[in-house]
């Protein structure tokens, strides 16, 4: 094994976040199943709650299907700036105890305690203090990872949820990957998973068997990182200055439409979204892309990067029309739309405009894409 210094490292994972926001304001709501979204027939479910957890309620489930599976579900409308709210606060305990911290969503981060603010002898001792100042200024319970990689963190973060920690310390780090499903291993998705299956590669014993040129084999550029892990390695550092690299809203619509009209009005809410968010962080990008989904669930992109930054609004809904444009008319319903911008630069050049968007995109750069 590389020789590192050792790190303390936790990951700090709120529980059921959004729905638990929901319960802690509304006191009609405790001890209920909750999803936080909508119950339309194209509604998604945002949050579960524990109680709807049980029942098989899952984030991303379609509202039809969850109430389903529990009759008694209570749906309550996402209140996102009540959200960010509570996740400032959240933060600001974090940096009580470590500059090092690398947010990764609203409810959960990173924090490299190797030497901690409130001068606290352990990783252990830490989280724990975190978690009760997180209850105390929040009414919210977290739940901790503590280990001396990010990797090993996220996953001992699940171990004891909810409201719980648990630490994998370096002697045992490798075995106790052993011993896990390849299926819970960030960066193994449904469809890696599925194909780790097929290779007989069910835990992480049976990934660590296999040899680094197997491994290229069968999953080509992510082989070393599954190589690594599999053996409880990780170098990555807490990096509290992680630039964002995209910036997206996306749309499910309540029917499948086929109309021209309807498609790039969905798409020009998503462009105001995102430039709503580029406008307020002053983050300019030159890549844009428009997500598509059509009924069946087949999902395609249309992406362009320009040479120079899209510098406005109106460039920007310019663009993504442009890009739907490109797919219209349709023979089959779109369900979903999306509209992304990437590849940041640090400032628009100064008296630059795009150049026309009524023509196709460049038939030679990779415009299409199975997601």
């Amino acid at each position: 094994m590389e020789s590192h210094a050792v790190r303390k490292i936790i990951h700090v994972d709120m529980d059921a976040f959004f729905a638990s926001v929901e319960q802690r304001d509304d006191s009609a709501l405790r001890g209920r199943p909750v999803a936080v979204g909508h119950p339309a027939a194209r509604g998604v479910v945002a949050a579960a709650s524990y109680e709807a957890r049980t029942f098989g309620v899952r984030s991303a489930l379609p509202s039809v299907t969850a109430l389903r599976r529990c009759p008694d579900l209570v749906f309550v409308p996402p209140r996102f700036d009540v959200y960010r709210s509570v996740s400032q606060q959240i933060h600001a305990v974090f940096a009580e105890f470590t500059a090092l911290i690398q947010p990764l969503s609203l409810d959960e981060a990173y924090l490299d305690v190797t030497e901690n603010l409130a001068g606290l002898p352990t990783a252990w001792l830490t989280a724990k203090a975190i978690r009760a100042r997180v209850l105390d200024e929040t009414g919210l319970t977290a739940s901790a990872g503590i280990s001396y990689n990010k990797f090993l963190a996220k996953l001992a973060s699940d171990h004891r949820k909810p409201d719980g920690q648990f630490a994998v310390t370096p002697e045992m780090g490798a075995d106790w990957v052993a011993t896990l499903p390849v299926s819970r291993f960030h960066g193994v998705g449904p469809v890696t998973a599925k194909r780790m299956h097929a290779l007989d590669i069910e835990t992480g014993a049976d990934l660590r068997g296999k040899s680094l040129s197997f491994l290229q084999e069968h999953f080509g550029s992510s082989a070393e990182w599954y190589h690594r892990i599999s053996r409880g390695i990780d170098h990555r550092p807490v990096n509290p200055n992680r630039e964002r690299k995209s910036s997206g809203s996306e749309t499910t619509f309540e029917r499948d439409l086929t109309e021209p009209a309807a498609i790039e009005a969905g798409v020009m809410r998503m462009a105001q979204d995102v430039w709503c968010w580029c406008d307020e962080k002053q983050a300019f990008g030159r890549t844009v892309t428009v997500k598509i989904k059509y009924g069946d669930f087949q999902q395609i992109t249309r992406s362009r990067s320009l040479p120079f930054v899209v510098s406005t609004h109106a460039a920007l809904r310019e663009a993504s029309l442009s890009l739907i444009r490109s797919v219209l008319p349709v023979e089959k319903g779109i369900r979903l739309v999306g509209v992304t911008v990437s590849n940041f630069a640090a400032q628009p050049a100064a008296g630059v405009d795009l150049p026309l968007f009524g023509r196709s995109p460049d038939p030679d750069l990779p415009a299409m894409g199975a997601a």
